[in-house]
């Protein structure tokens, strides 16, 4: 995790209501679009696990824990700049 630079992770109840399936969600500037200088007082880029979407679709504590490091290394991966695409290709749906 010491590649995670000013990054915070939340926990909501619910994604925004024009997308009420979305599990999570990363906002910030992708490392890849940073450039020199980059987030002198920047606040912290966040990624998002929306608790509801994620326990509706899961019937299991198991299944719910294997749903959140998906999401999770999904959401990560946008921080590094990869795309639906690139983690598509790597299996990451």
């Amino acid at each position: 995790m010491a590649m995670l630079d000013n990054v915070v992770f939340l926990v909501e109840d619910e994604p925004p209501a024009d997308d009420p399936d979305l599990l999570g969600v990363y906002e910030g500037v992708p490392l890849t679009e940073r450039g020199d200088g980059w987030g002198a007082g920047a606040l912290p880029d966040r990624i998002l696990l929306f608790r509801g979407p994620l326990t509706r679709m899961c019937a299991d504590t198991e299944e719910l824990t294997d749903e959140i490091a998906v999401t999770v290394v999904h959401e990560i991966a946008h921080h590094f700049g990869i795309d639906d695409d690139a983690l598509h290709d790597l299996g990451w749906d």
